[in-house]
């Protein structure tokens, strides 16, 4: 009987004590269970704060082209995939920003030929850029002082004109940025160094821009573009040996615009892939006059543009003698250019219909007149061929505020009494 008594008693007690091992058990996989959640919410939380940290911005152009040139007779109509343009900006706090923009043009990448009749004299041109044509066009780092008081470091953009400032197709007007701006000054004017910004007055209504960068490449000079092609971009480092000032100073008319100037003053001799003119000064001057007046339904725009090149003449000598290898246009390049446009556009479509839409139907029309070849040095012919003027209408309908189909037709009239027209349509659209 006593034995019974102790295995009954053995019993119980291990049966209690393995209840008490389950329930210690219990507790300790309830506690890691909720120690893993904590921490798996606590990872979600930062991932989210990671991402939300990050933007991205952007926009596109698709264009087809309709040639009837004078100058070309067997220039192919041709689709263009323009340009995909994405910027990604992120937010290590609320006063440091890291921005970044990639380019993807013409629809691909590698080195690529055209076949330029009038500096070539009809020979295909090879061109690349770093290897291809997607680039990264900025990488730079904002620290944001104080409202008027800012500083940008890195790889920057140079904001000369309307066309830098308005750079998306639903901010242009016609199917491609005004051609004055486009033939003298590098459509996508990135340079390194680093930049002061800022805004000031009662209301910050003036904004300005002071940029310390690399300088250009005078050995990149034509006479169709003048100092376009000298922004570096063949070689896979920028040379430093000469650097520029570039500013920009506008007057913000509230919401409807604004009205401003900017500059950009910098040797272009030092910069060039050998030192045979590196005691000749290249100083390139630029100065313009730019405004763009929104009042809802009408828009207006303009530009004045005036640049100077000094020891234009020693610059087409060293140039012309330029190995082939370098694939520079050897052409005689002007001592100024000269130009400016105006263009208006209005929103038909409240007069048309009286229903209440964001959808807008504008009809517009631009005038550009450019010459790159303004003035030369005595002895280099002035070719009439680079005096250019033309006029642009058409229609940009908007059937949300972030895509446009764009049409237009343009007659460029050149100085050899010899024109130029294209027709054009196409599709932009815009991220933000």
């Amino acid at each position: 009987m006593k034995i019974k008594l102790l295995l009954i008693s053995l019993l119980l007690s291990q049966f209690l004590i393995s209840q008490n091992d389950i329930e210690k058990l219990k507790q300790e996989i309830k506690a890691e269970l909720k120690a893993e959640l904590l921490k798996q919410d606590s990872i979600d939380k930062k991932n989210n704060n990671i991402f939300n940290n990050f933007q991205l911005k952007g926009y596109g152009v698709v264009n087809y082209y309709n040639y009837d040139w004078d100058t070309d007779k067997t220039k192919r109509n041709a689709f263009d995939t323009e340009r995909l343009n994405l910027y990604l900006m992120y937010n290590f706090n609320d006063k440091i920003q890291l921005k970044a923009e990639f380019e993807f043009e013409h629809g691909g990448t590698g080195a690529t030929k055209e076949l330029d009749i009038y500096e070539e004299f009809g020979e295909y041109e090879n061109e690349i850029e770093k290897g291809g044509e997607v680039a990264l066009e900025q990488l730079n780092v904002l620290f944001k002082y104080k409202k008027w008081l800012n500083f940008r470091v890195g790889r920057l953009k140079l904001y000369m004109g309307n066309g830098s400032k308005l750079d998306r197709p639903t901010q242009y007007v016609t199917g491609y940025r005004s051609q004055m701006e486009n033939t003298i000054l590098p459509m996508g004017w990135y340079e390194n160094g680093f930049e002061i910004l800022g805004d000031f007055g009662n209301r910050n209504q003036w904004s300005y821009k002071l940029f310390f960068v690399n300088g250009l490449n005078s050995e990149e000079f034509s006479s169709a573009n003048w100092i376009l092609r000298g922004q570096q971009k063949k070689f896979e480092t920028i040379n430093a040996e000469s650097m520029a000032v570039s500013f920009r100073l506008d007057y913000n008319l509230s919401n409807k615009g604004f009205v401003g100037i900017s500059g950009y003053f910098g040797d272009s001799n030092k910069n060039r892939t050998k030192p045979k003119l590196d005691n000749v000064s290249g100083n390139v001057s630029i100065i313009d006059a730019h405004t763009n007046v929104d009042m809802g339904d009408f828009k207006f725009r303009g530009m004045f543009l005036y640049g100077h090149l000094q020891n234009s003449d020693k610059i087409s000598d060293a140039n012309n003698n330029l190995p082939n290898a370098l694939e520079a246009k050897r052409t005689p390049v002007a001592k100024t250019a000269l130009g400016y446009y105006a263009s208006a556009m209005y929103n038909i479509l409240p007069l048309i219909s009286q229903k209440t839409t964001k959808q807008q139907l504008y009809l517009f029309t631009r005038y550009d007149f450019y010459d790159t070849m303004h003035t030369t040095k005595v002895g280099y012919f002035d070719n009439p061929r680079w005096e250019r003027s033309e006029i642009t209408f058409g229609v940009n309908y908007f059937i949300t505020p972030k895509i446009v189909f764009k049409g237009h037709y343009a007659i460029n009239s050149l100085g050899t009494n010899q024109k130029e027209r294209t027709f054009l349509t196409g599709i932009g659209f815009n991220i933000n």
